[in-house]
């Protein structure tokens, strides 16, 4: 099927997109023929900081359109997906959401990949009363109360508490239980709201907070932030990071030899095949927040035969070969989208809300349900501890056991190594 996409900068795209975002009058979608394209638009990062991901998820949504154009179709009517490239640039996202509704009349809308392209897109559905099924934004919708918004991130109703409360709860396992904590991330949106969530869960927990402190996202050398939070040697480490933070922290903790009883917590990337196979051992000890791994208590229905097709796919594409993190949360997002299009019998935005917000979905990532703000009505963040990695070699993340699941304890798979040295 045809896609149609602007990667950024061509005139005509900028045309558009002005025209679009700054209409008087609210067109919304078209009413098309019975037998034409049911039509799904949505930005993705394909260039820019998040490209990574973003490429990943969008193989996951075209595995899906594949899948159910395969099957039939929605409603009996082929599948089309309209995007374009948001650069990893949230000024860009307002203006592709309009022209897409405006201008290329989509149906239906999903997200890009992450907070900061999510949030800017939010009033831009609400302004044409759209459903908007979001992919990995943490607390996005809780400035706007969206009644249409849905999200995929398994965080649960409350997603800044529930982002970081297992690692809190792992942490007082620990024996002895541990009395500091040193709270650490960079300064821009994800991370800000992790260490909102850190904060309350390290009083809730009677922990004292010996350091708070953020860095600028443009930090390369993480030296000086280790030994900072060395210097008033807290029992636990929370780090909030994106993509290379995380390894640029790892690198630094292993040089400088971090003495704690847990380390980790909210570091983005750790997940990814690119940077286990390279840092390997070095992750030995790490207990942080993941969605999937391939652990016996995480085997869910349709979950391997999508892996399967998804890495057939990845690995000349130059994505995440592993595809554990991010692509199954993408395709289970259309599942969840496409169910309640095909229950309610049309593309009625208030008949797929309600539906939505009424049901549980059997999903790739299991059942998923969704509280009032839109988030899962029960929260399924893991915990996972790197345990037992020799090398460099990305095959043994595929095996059991490298990332054993600590918490919660419904999907639990192995134990605690305290302290973080002890794991080294």
């Amino acid at each position: 099927m045809q896609q149609r996409r602007i990667f950024g900068g061509t005139r005509r795209f900028f045309f558009g997109a002005m025209l679009a975002a700054f209409a008087l009058v609210s067109i919304g979608p078209a009413v098309q023929a019975e037998d034409d394209p049911i039509r799904i638009g949505f930005g993705m990062a394909l260039t820019g900081a998040l490209a990574g991901a973003g490429k990943a998820a969008l193989i996951s949504i075209e595995i899906w359109r594949d899948d159910i154009n395969a099957a039939g179709g929605l409603l009996g009517r082929p599948v089309e997906l309209v995007f374009y490239d948001d650069q990893t640039n949230p000024a860009k996202v307002p203006g592709i959401y309009t022209k897409l509704i405006n201008i290329d009349r989509v149906d239906l809308i999903v997200s890009g990949y992450g907070s900061a392209t999510i949030t800017p897109a939010i009033p831009i559905a609400m302004n044409y009363d759209m459903v908007f099924m979001s992919l990995f934004g943490l607390a996005s919708n809780e400035e706007f109360g969206y009644d249409r918004y849905f999200q995929i991130l398994p965080a649960g109703p409350e997603p800044r508490i529930e982002w970081s409360r297992g690692f809190f709860e792992v942490a007082m396992r620990a024996d002895p239980k541990p009395t500091t904590v040193a709270l650490v991330g960079a300064d821009a949106e994800f991370p800000r709201n992790a260490l909102i969530g850190a904060r309350a869960n390290a009083e809730a927990a009677g922990l004292e907070i010996v350091y708070d402190e953020t860095y600028p996202p443009t930090t390369v050398d993480f030296s000086p932030v280790i030994r900072k939070i060395q210097s008033v040697n807290p029992d636990v480490v929370y780090v909030a990071s994106y993509p290379p933070d995380s390894a640029g922290i790892v690198r630094s903790v292993t040089e400088l030899g971090l003495e704690a009883k847990l380390f980790g917590g909210g570091m983005v990337g750790v997940q990814f095949a690119s940077l286990m196979e390279a840092l390997g051992p070095q992750l030995n000890g790490i207990v942080n927040y993941d969605f999937w791994v391939p652990e016996p208590t995480l085997n869910f229905p349709g979950i391997n035969a999508f892996l399967e097709k998804y890495q057939a796919i990845a690995e000349d594409a130059g994505v995440d070969p592993l595809g554990y993190y991010l692509p199954p949360f993408a395709y289970a997002n259309m599942q969840i989208l496409a169910e309640a299009v095909e229950a309610t019998g049309g593309l009625d935005q208030d008949q797929i809300a309600d539906y939505i917000r009424s049901n549980e979905f059997e999903t790739v990532v299991g059942d998923v349900s969704f509280g009032a703000n839109g988030e899962w009505a029960k929260s399924r963040m893991l915990m996972v501890q790197y345990q037992g990695i020799e090398d460099q070699s990305l095959e043994q993340f595929t095996e059991a056991g490298t990332r054993v699941v600590l918490y919660p304890e419904d999907w639990q798979s192995g134990k605690l190594i305290a302290p973080y040295s002890d794991a080294k």
